[in-house]
């Protein structure tokens, strides 16, 4: 008796973290999708009932991908510095190249 009560509450703990642990319903762009049909006007209760989905699970989306937003702003923001920089490390370099190569045009003519 008392290990059949073991062994119910085992498998329901088995069966709930699998369920949590279990493969994604959506994606991330399905849930940008989501939440852009909001954005465009439709009511909360009606995607969520669209697309199977609770309302707390839909403000948790909301909440993450409005979160991002300025980490990736940041993230953004340095990308197009370091961009900035190897442009300006490439242009420097092509003129480096530039030069030499006439330098070394003008030394050969020099020798013939």
């Amino acid at each position: 008796m008392l290990s059949d009560h073991f062994s119910t509450v085992s498998t329901e703990h088995f069966v709930r973290t699998e369920a949590v642990m279990g493969k994604r319903k959506f994606d991330d762009e399905q849930i940008t999708i989501i939440l852009k049909e909001h954005q465009a006007g439709v009511t909360v209760a009606d995607v969520c009932h669209k697309h199977g989905i609770s309302e707390p699970t839909f403000y948790r989306w909301q909440s993450l991908q409005f979160g991002n937003v300025g980490l990736e702003a940041k993230r953004v923001r340095a990308l197009e510095e370091e961009n900035q920089k190897l442009k300006k490390l490439l242009a420097e370099a092509m003129l480096s190249a530039a030069t030499l190569s006439e330098m070394l045009a003008k030394t050969s003519k020099g020798r013939n």
